[in-house]
This record gives structure tokens, sequence and C-alpha cells, in this order.
């Protein structure tokens, strides 16, 4: 069943320059191509979209970048989260570099509401 993963973002102001920022957005759009299935050794996430937020309702809670991953299954979604090396060096280099206010996640199923 498909998972989708929210990734919602905000950089430290005085940290993450313009630069810095770029980067970190490009090395999270590289995720779907780089990230390997490791049996098949193939792409595993189906899609990758993301952006810098335009809301007009004010609600980002401070979050100015967004990216949503759609993943086929649990296993895929688990193996990305907790083994995948491109997105655990991707996790350590952002924290060791501190460029970051906030990251947060939510992952859901489409349509399921409930246990």
């Amino acid at each position: 069943m498909t998972i989708l993963h929210l990734v919602l973002l905000q950089f430290k102001e005085g940290k993450a320059d313009q630069g810095t920022i770029k980067e970190t957005i490009d090395r999270l759009m590289r995720l779907k191509d780089q990230c390997l299935h490791p049996t098949t050794n193939a792409p595993y996430i189906k899609s990758l979209v993301g952006g810098i937020t335009n809301s007009v309702e004010g609600l980002e809670n401070g979050h100015t970048h967004g990216f949503l991953m759609e993943f086929e299954n649990e296993e895929h979604r688990n193996f990305y989260a907790k083994e995948d090396p491109v997105h655990v060096e991707l996790l350590r280099d952002l924290g060791g570099r501190e460029v970051l206010e906030k990251l947060t996640v939510l992952d859901f199923t489409p349509g399921v509401f409930g246990p």
C-alpha cells in the first residue's frame, strides 16, 4: 500500500545562506534517483516533488520548504528512513552543519484515517 512521506524544513537564519539552501534542496531532489533498493539496485522512490511555500493562509509554522515522496510500500519507506546510505548521509550532514531550525516529517497512507 502506498505511503506518502512529507518533509517540511525551516532553515536557520544566519546559518543557512542561499548556497547552502540550494545545495540542500538539490541533494533532496536527487534522492529519487540516488536511493537504490538493496536487492534490485534500482531506484525505489516512486515520486518526489518539492518547493518553497507560497501559502496565503500563513499557517506554515516557520516551515519554508516542503517535499513529498511516494513509496510503493512500508518496506521501501522503512528502508529509506532507517537504512538507505544516501538518505542516512544526508541526515548526518544536515545535523552536523546545524542549518535547520525545524525538520518535520509526516508519513501517511492515503485514505487511511484509523488503525
